[in-house]
């Protein structure tokens, strides 16, 4: 195994940049796809300390002949690329379409004519809406509730057709909320964290009963793995969690009081999402998981937080997230 080439789309985010960590632990060949821009930045590929044993390429998935291309000598691909934030999928649901589906169909497409060996494909929590019943398992119906949650509805489905109709090996990996170092500001934990750390006592927040099923990123990296070296996996959909669940509230509480107390909570209704979008309840059944792979979290909330919050409050990555805008 640790002979293959490993690509890993949308390395250069949250975490794709763990995962490439991860696998350059573990001695594999690592090339990691960074989105193109013109400040020629590799994301936060550049705060890995494993940077040099890594071929990063820089491209573009919406491009199938640049996909044909970066999948050139590849046994397996973690395909984490991809638009996540939900409050801009209501501004601009076209480039969700564009990224989420069509660029995955142009990633299983160049996975298949160069003869991959193994594609895990990224789903979301996010696809299965409001909890119909918990814990929620693999075959709990799936519920668009955002123009992002139905980008990611429609490209699970693509790579599934894959496997289906041309022997693609493509596993489903459903990561639950995954929270740690490097996540974007857009989420709700760095949102409290770096309020906090900025001096802020006003925390502003939008709906904070919804409950959500949190895993630290080192985790959902390893639930990833452990997918990857399971067999008879392909064409199965895997949920990765806690089979936790505790309210947005409660997470502020919690970090609030890791971080000295003294914050209060303030509505701020531009954060809410519609009523009939808002995800309320999430947790997740892991059985599945468990019984394929023998894979169990290793970093309670806690823990997780404490870490998290060691990370932000670092004056050098603190400085990069703005707290005084509310990030889309």
């Amino acid at each position: 195994m640790t002979e293959q080439t490993v690509l890993v789309t949308g390395g250069d985010g949250f975490i794709g940049s763990h995962l490439v960590e991860q696998l350059v632990s573990r001695g594999y060949r690592v090339r990691a796809l960074a989105q193109y821009n013109s400040f020629n930045s590799w994301g936060w590929l550049e705060d890995i300390s494993c940077l040099s044993a890594v071929d990063v390429v820089t491209g573009d998935i919406r491009d199938p002949h640049f996909c044909r291309q970066l999948l050139r000598g590849v046994d397996s691909v973690f395909h984490l690329a991809a638009l996540i934030a939900i409050p801009y999928s209501y501004r601009a649901p076209d480039s969700y379409i564009d990224t989420n589906v069509k660029g995955t169909l142009n990633i299983c497409q160049a996975a298949l004519e160069a003869g991959v060996k193994r594609v895990i494909h990224t789903s979301t929590s996010e696809v299965y809406g409001t909890a119909q019943y918990v814990p929620i398992d693999e075959k709990h119906p799936l519920q668009p509730q955002s123009p992002y949650s139905a980008s990611k509805i429609a490209a699970d489905q693509i790579a599934l057709s894959f496997y289906h109709a041309f022997g693609l090996p493509v596993t489903v990996a459903r990561p639950f909320n995954t929270y740690g170092p490097r996540q974007s500001a857009r989420a709700v934990i760095p949102t409290i964290i770096s309020q906090i750390a900025h001096g802020y006592r006003r925390i502003k927040l939008g709906d904070v009963t919804p409950t959500r099923d949190f895993n630290y990123v080192d985790d959902t990296c390893r639930g990833f793995l452990a997918i990857a070296d399971a067999e008879d996996v392909n064409g199965e959909t895997i949920n990765i969690g806690s089979n936790t669940e505790i309210s947005i509230s409660e997470t502020f509480a919690l970090i609030n009081e890791l971080m000295g107390g003294g914050a209060e909570l303030v509505h701020d209704e531009q954060r809410e999402r519609p009523s009939r979008s808002e995800v309320f309840r999430l947790r997740c059944d892991n059985r599945k998981l468990h019984a394929l792979t023998g894979f169990k979290p290793q970093v309670d909330l806690r823990e997780g937080l404490r870490r998290t919050i060691a990370w932000f409050t670092d004056p050098s990555h603190l400085k990069a997230y703005k707290p005084d805008i509310y990030n889309i």
